[in-house]
């Protein structure tokens, strides 16, 4: 019998050793404290040990060079910056912070938006508006107009705008409700000659009454 306490209290003392933060005692009839279970330590640089296993703590991630757990993750990128904490990046002003702003002018003249989605975050240039298209230049990305009179379908004059364009009709001729086409204009409604007027396309014509002639300006009769 005593060789047989020797046995139990030695396999208690490995049972002590082994088990997670070393709680080898168990009290019959009495729960097991609520650490015991959830219970991870640090062992190594941000590595963490429970005991299912050992892996990087939360927010590192393995060094490829030496395999350890010593590189960070910042989950919304750091844009010009470096990540030297989990969530922690430090940026070209001196200023730390969850994400560091895009240096100037990188987007163009219309700047970065930050697109994020399950995979990770990017800064992207912003859209550029209506009747503009994205080009990429040595300065970056700029928005620039597009000339729509390349292909717009005038019947007179196009004239391109900022972001747009107008058609523009000569002279005795007025704009369609269309926008597009041109159609006569009805100068004699305006009654410009002072007996007889006759309407052309794109112009009109006066003439005298018997017994009258037409004066040198067109328009009079004597």
């Amino acid at each position: 019998p005593p060789v047989m306490l020797v046995e139990l209290f030695f396999q208690a003392a490995c049972v002590s050793l082994f088990l997670p933060g070393g709680q080898g005692r168990v009290y019959p009839g009495r729960k097991k404290p609520a650490s015991f279970a959830v219970e991870r330590r640090r062992v190594g640089p941000h590595v963490c040990f429970s005991g299912f296993g050992s892996g990087c703590c939360p927010g590192w991630m393995l060094s490829p060079g030496s395999g350890q757990c010593t590189l960070p993750l910042c989950s919304f990128g750091c844009g010009s910056g470096l990540c030297i904490a989990p969530n922690l990046c430090s940026c070209p002003d001196g200023e730390q912070g969850i994400t560091c702003p895009e240096l100037p002018g990188t987007c163009g003249e219309y700047g970065c938006d930050l697109s994020c989605n399950h995979g990770g975050c990017q800064e992207v240039a912003r859209v550029c508006p209506l009747g503009f298209s994205m080009v990429e230049t040595a300065n970056g990305i700029r928005c620039t107009d597009i000339d729509e009179c390349l292909s717009a379908a005038c019947e007179g004059l196009c004239v391109n705008t900022e972001g747009g364009f107008v058609c523009e009709c000569g002279p005795g001729m007025q704009l369609s409700a269309d926008r597009h086409s041109c159609q006569d204009t009805d100068e004699c409604l305006a009654t410009p000659c002072q007996h007889r007027c006759k309407n052309s396309i794109g112009s009109y014509r006066c003439s005298c009454r018997p017994g009258y002639h037409l004066h040198g300006n067109r328009h009079s009769c004597v």
